[in-house]
């Protein structure tokens, strides 16, 4: 048994001990490899790992949990303790971490009035309920008991969201009842109201920053009271949003930022390694206007998403070698790349075809959101006839999210995303009135189009992604999916709608046989034969927008606008002989060929 103690200083069985920490998302990367990543932490220099804990992935469900495979928190943590690692654990059901709903889970927002990250009683019950199944697995492995464990976080940047005190004492003593022994911390941002907002008595104080590291201590150690000063945050690199026109680097003096906060206290480097958002996890973020990140979560980390060394990570082992022995690591994990060059599809089916196939339809008078439909992520497609309607001049969506394809009749009407969405679009003019600007002056533009005719019964479908939860900030509180009020159309609202949830977690329904229709949303299927498995990276050059599965795996999102190009294939989601990739494409693109590399390309 050992003891973890904060006063002047971190001690460690009563010696002092400086905490040099690396961050590495269990979640994001494949367990095939997390000795692999651990190893390489270790050989840097770092004595510590730290990780979040995603509430969504582990109970994805309400009262159905999942703690196997990549959620296999307890393994991960016994090789850190195996590799002579110790561990910070941050199990708040808020992470951010840019991943879906800052690790909330989607079936929250089933509850009407659900207030979130606040002493609100419903919310708080949700937590000691995952609290009684999450924290048995995880108090073993702390220090007292005998495991790596050397604290554990409370919140997580509760000053940037919140000052409710009471909420805060709420959380730390649902953690105390359920076991906690170890010191507990929170970590906020470098500045006095975000500190003083997130701070919380008997719990350490950390700040998270990613530069200027001299004046950051300085605002911290107001609130240490004495205490080790530590970012618990370095941000070494950023992350990566759909059309931000290139991939994110980090601080180019981060070097220089560590050695002043190895000379003046403590650090976790985040992230040492990013990995990746497989599925639909990535989350988003709003400010003045929806960014969604993209599936690689590299972060230009000290490690690629692939796990391999940067010049960042020999610069930060050179800046720990003045203050540590750097240990001699043995690798153990065979990693190889493969190219397995272009493939074209096999055959094609569109979405249309084999709706019935895929999802069961919710039938109400109103539209539904996804939550409601007991649907998290995905897509989710809105169905009803055109009985009454001679032709559509103008179609609004009220309360939807985040982006829809309209189909008239079969056909491709129009694509609204983000705030598209707020306003109504006129075929006519085929642009869109927001709605800050309905009650302005009429628009000057010259009619484009006539309106948009059909037969007597025509199909209207409206196909809605969720492209990810917002993780930080109040719009967190607006997320539910899909359409949440109403459809007007030529100014009235049309009623009675199916709704088809399709979150895609049963492809292997798909029937292939039965034919598409060219522009509309399509699946495609390849067969990639392996001799040997080896990473790759998969290329869909031509393509528009949609996700890929590998052998019924969601790989994750792709989109043409970049900056990511290439999907991170670790090889052991391939297996030797036949694969099946499954691709979505939404947008009606594809060139219909596919290519892997043995090298990424993320912008």
């Amino acid at each position: 048994m050992g003891q973890f103690e904060i006063k002047d200083n971190f001690y460690l069985n009563g010696e002092p001990f400086q905490v040099i920490s690396g961050s590495i998302h269990y979640f994001r990367v494949v367990p095939e490899y997390w000795r692999d990543r651990l190893e390489k932490l270790k050989a840097m220099g770092c004595n510590t790992v730290e990780t979040y804990i995603p509430w969504n992935a582990h109970e994805p469900k309400k009262g159905e949990f999942c703690f196997e495979g990549r959620l296999d928190l307890v393994k991960f943590v016994k090789i850190a303790e195996e590799l002579g690692l110790y561990v910070i654990l941050r199990p708040s059901p808020y992470i951010c971490a840019e991943w879906e709903f800052g690790g909330l889970p989607a079936w929250l927002l089933q509850e009407d009035n659900m207030r979130l990250r606040a002493y609100y009683e419903p919310f708080l019950k949700h937590i000691r309920d995952y609290y009684d199944v999450l924290f048995p697995m995880i108090t073993p492995l702390q220090i007292t008991k005998g495991g790596p464990v050397i604290m554990m976080q409370v919140e997580n940047e509760y000053g940037y969201y919140g000052d409710d005190t009471r909420y805060m004492e709420a959380m730390c003593d649902i953690m105390l009842e359920r076991g906690v022994e170890v010191p507990l911390i929170t970590s906020d941002g470098p500045f006095e109201e975000s500190l003083s907002c997130g701070c919380l008595e008997g719990a350490q104080p950390t700040g998270n920053f990613g530069s200027r590291t001299k004046e950051r201590f300085a605002v911290l150690s107001n609130y240490t009271n004495g205490g080790p000063l530590m970012c618990a945050e370095f941000w070494v690199g950023w992350f990566d949003h759909w059309g931000n026109g290139g991939h994110m680097k980090g601080n180019p003096d981060s070097p220089q930022d560590l050695d002043d906060m190895l000379d003046m206290g403590h650090v976790n480097i985040y992230m040492f390694e990013g990995g990746t958002n497989f599925g639909f996890m990535n989350g988003s973020n709003y400010y003045d206007e929806l960014t969604p990140d993209v599936t690689s979560y590299d972060y230009d980390a000290l490690l690629t998403e692939a796990g391999d060394f940067t010049q960042k990570y020999r610069d930060f082992q050179a800046v720990i070698s003045k203050y540590r022995e750097i240990p001699k690591v043995e690798f153990t994990t065979k990693i190889t790349k493969k190219a397995y060059g272009e493939m074209t599809a096999l055959e094609k089916v569109g979405l249309l075809e084999v709706l019935e196939d895929i999802s069961e339809p919710i039938v109400d008078t109103f539209p539904v959101c996804m939550e409601k439909c007991g649907q998290s992520y995905g897509y989710i497609l809105y169905h009803s006839p055109l009985q009454k309607e001679k032709n559509i001049e103008r179609i609004r969506l009220w309360g939807a999210n985040d982006r829809a394809n309209i189909f008239v009749d079969k056909k491709p009407l129009v694509t609204l995303y983000d705030r598209e969405l707020t306003g109504e679009y006129n075929v006519i003019t085929q642009s869109v009135k927001k709605a800050e600007d309905v009650n302005g002056a009429k628009s000057a533009e010259e009619p484009k189009a006539e309106p948009v005719t059909f037969p007597v019964g025509a199909p209207l479908d409206i196909l809605v992604e969720n492209m990810g939860r917002v993780n930080f900030g109040p719009l967190m509180e607006r997320q539910r999916k899909g359409i949440e009020s109403c459809v007007q159309i030529n100014g009235h609202i049309h009623y009675n709608w199916k709704m088809y949830p399709l979150p895609l977690d049963n492809l292997d329904k798909l029937d292939f046989s039965k034919g598409y229709t060219e522009g509309l949303p399509t699946f495609y299927r390849f067969e990639l034969q392996v001799d040997e498995c080896g990473d790759t990276f998969l290329e869909l050059p031509g393509w528009g927008k949609g996700c890929v599965f590998l052998n019924g795996f969601n790989l994750g999102r792709y989109w043409e606008i970049g900056p990511q190009k290439r999907l991170y294939i670790p090889a052991p989601l391939l297996k030797q002989g036949k694969n099946e990739i499954i691709v979505f494409e939404t947008e009606g693109k594809s060139s219909g060929r596919i290519v892997f590399w043995d090298e990424p390309d993320i912008g």
